[in-house]
């Protein structure tokens, strides 16, 4: 099969393309700027953006199925033409999509509904392991970790929200379905660092911030002020879809979800003392 994956310089759509391409399937990505993309050899790459569906008609072609992110990748803002975007995929004939939300539906999950297109609905209400790269620096300089709130968090490994879209996309029986999508395990940010610590073999300290600290260290990192509430609010009183453990990866791809653990295993180097002050780091939601 034939696939497009938008937002394939992601973290979610990354692993979405190297899962199908690790099954056999032909993938093509799709990006603002096909030339600074870095994705492995085996992926073709195709230049567009979905806030301006006049620009795909060259990546839709021969393509059978789309994994479709909701928003501008470039803004953060919802997509302004969802309505024509699904119908030109209709047009080139496309028969499956999925769409990646960490929201409610907007305009583009409300056009697919209304369409002859077998779509799947992927909704992830809980943070990725990866956002645990925010504590990275403070690890590898202080062997220390800041944090605000008392969170749980059913936190869900990235590969495994790839799994679950290369299982819908290129198989049958998934159309009309929403599938909520969370890792196996709650956890406060005391388990969290009690596993990187031990996996890590080294100590790490925990201090706990107040909303005026944690606001504080928000605020340099660049991040708008709405989205600064909304990460108050969700460390101060996380909702119970963060933190409730559902079996929906292991139901739809037949394995278990993968654990903090086997995450941590993987991504030991971005945290060793060793490594420059420029390892990988992401936000921490």
């Amino acid at each position: 099969m034939k696939v497009l994956v938008t937002g394939a310089t992601g973290r979610i759509g990354g692993q979405a393309a190297l899962e199908l391409v690790r099954r056999g399937h032909t993938v093509r990505a799709l990006t603002r700027h096909p030339k600074k993309a870095k994705l492995p050899a085996s992926v073709e790459v195709a230049g567009g953006d979905l806030g301006q569906p006049e620009t795909l008609d060259a990546a839709f072609r021969e393509i059978e199925a789309v994994h479709l992110i909701n928003f501008n990748a470039n803004t953060s803002s919802t997509l302004s033409r969802p309505a024509e975007l699904v119908d030109r995929m209709i047009t080139a004939g496309i028969s499956r999509v999925t769409t990646f939300r960490g929201e409610e539906r907007g305009a583009l999950e409300e056009a697919l509904e209304r369409s002859s297109l077998i779509w799947t609905d992927l909704f992830v209400p809980v943070e990725f392991m990866a956002n645990a790269l925010g504590w990275a620096e403070s690890i590898r300089k202080e062997g220390m970790v800041r944090t605000f709130g008392p969170t749980r968090s059913a936190m869900i490994h990235e590969a495994d929200v790839g799994a679950v879209a290369a299982e819908v996309l290129t198989n049958d029986g998934h159309g009309g379905r929403t599938y909520t999508l969370t890792g196996p395990e709650a956890f406060t940010p005391a388990d969290k660092i009690r596993i990187l610590s031990g996996t890590l073999g080294i100590a790490i300290r925990h201090e706990e911030l107040t909303e005026a600290e944690a606001r504080a260290k928000w605020q340099p990192l660049g991040y708008p002020e709405p989205f600064i509430d909304f990460l108050a609010a969700w460390h101060r009183d996380t909702p119970a879809s963060a933190y409730t453990v559902l079996p929906t990866v292991s139901g739809v791809t037949g394995r278990p979800a993968r654990r903090f653990s086997h995450w941590v295993e993987e991504h030991k180097h971005a945290f060793s003392p060793a490594l420059s002050p420029s390892a990988p780091t992401a936000p921490l939601l």
